[in-house]
């Protein structure tokens, strides 16, 4: 008996170092209309070791949050990132979106986008594809809220458009 739990023990460490920390591959997007400002505040969250691997696998060099020394070089590379994995339309107009930046902790990474000015949308179209560069069973769930209605979706891969009529 003794020998048996000296090699679960043994086993359990071993798997304590493997790279899969999760089993799904999720992320979340907020698109809120905000009435005052008149614009789309968008919020992502992520796996903090999924975007790193993400960028990573897009530019071809490694990405560590949690490091002061990556800053400013997640800060481009998220940017770009945003720039080509979201897109936004409202009333069958393209809205440019910027990036505002990003806020991390020990598991999961926020980011933050805005939208150029816009009146009240009647439609908002949307294509979210975060992280399907890494994954072929990544889901993420969009929330869509105008007016303080809320309208949810969750894209699989590769499905990456959704529209929402408000």
């Amino acid at each position: 008996m003794k020998n048996l739990w000296i090699f679960l023990l043994a086993i359990v460490f071993l798997f304590s170092f493997t790279k899969a920390k999760h089993p799904y591959h999720v992320g979340s997007v907020e698109i809120n209309y905000n009435q005052k400002s008149k614009t789309f505040e968008v919020t992502g969250r992520f796996f903090l070791d999924d975007l790193e691997s993400g960028l990573s696998k897009k530019y071809g060099k490694p990405y560590h949050f949690n490091d002061p020394k990556y800053k400013a070089l997640l800060k481009e590379a998220l940017n770009n990132y945003c720039s080509e994995y979201f897109k936004l339309k409202t009333n069958n107009k393209f809205l440019k979106v910027n990036f505002i930046g990003y806020e991390e902790d020990q598991e999961s990474v926020n980011i933050y986008l805005e939208s150029e000015a816009v009146e009240t949308p009647k439609k908002v179209e949307a294509a979210v594809s975060f992280l399907y560069n890494l994954f072929d069973d990544q889901i993420n769930i969009v929330h869509i809220i105008v007016d303080g209605k809320r309208k949810s979706e969750k894209l699989a891969y590769p499905n990456r458009y959704l529209f929402q009529q408000f």
